[in-house]
């Protein structure tokens, strides 16, 4: 049977432009180890984690938050690195940097979207970037949280190879309990100060 191609309305092929375009965050590569320590997460990967986190541990929000939209906010909120690269929490030269990559990034691949989808997009990006909504709070808390999770769960093995230190991670964390208290201190209590503990991190806070 000969197949024929079907003609689809413009946004439609936008849609699917966008589509195909956000596979590539599947290739953005991030600093934090999966649970077996044999290889680092993707950004698609870290995704997919913090938005199924979400569903689980929206109860501890410190306010009432619309869990959809903190999923989709989790979801869209590192596409911009396909183009702008995954930034390194603790490199300090790449952070200077970061906005204006990202801004660039956010510009280009919202804008593969119809008008309406491009606004709504770009605007759940620019709320997560500025953290002040319920939601917004609450992505950064999850997106703080999920690679603590996991550098614990891989015994900080990410945190001994780039020997961080803990008053890096506590100035990264500065706003987690923004949008949890209780998860940053189940996050502070049960995963960090163990790791300081057994020398995973460099205890530069309590001398």
């Amino acid at each position: 049977m000969e197949s024929k191609e079907l003609k689809v309305s413009d946004r439609l092929q936008r849609q699917l432009e966008f589509c195909r375009e956000i596979d590539k965050e599947k290739f953005i590569g991030r600093q934090t180890y999966l649970s077996d320590g044999e290889r680092k997460e993707n950004d698609a990967e870290h995704a997919w984690h913090m938005a199924v986190m979400t569903v689980l541990l929206s109860e501890y929000a410190n306010e009432k938050i619309d869990v959809l939209k903190t999923i989709t906010m989790l979801l869209i909120h590192d596409i911009v690195e396909i183009d702008a690269g995954d930034t390194y929490a603790y490199d300090e030269e790449a952070k200077k940097t970061q906005h204006q990559r990202e801004t660039a990034a956010a510009d280009r691949i919202f804008g593969i979207l119809p008008d309406d989808q491009r606004d709504k997009f770009r605007g759940l990006w620019e709320e997560f970037e500025a953290g002040k909504t319920p939601e917004a709070k609450f992505a950064h808390t999850m997106d703080n949280f999920q690679p603590t999770l996991l550098n614990d769960m891989t015994n900080g093995k990410s945190w001994l190879e780039r020997g961080v230190h803990l008053s890096q991670i506590l100035e990264r964390n500065k706003n987690t309990e923004l949008g949890s208290k209780e998860l940053w201190n189940y996050s502070l209590n049960n995963m960090l100060l163990k790791n300081v503990k057994n020398k995973k991190i460099i205890d530069d806070v309590n001398k």
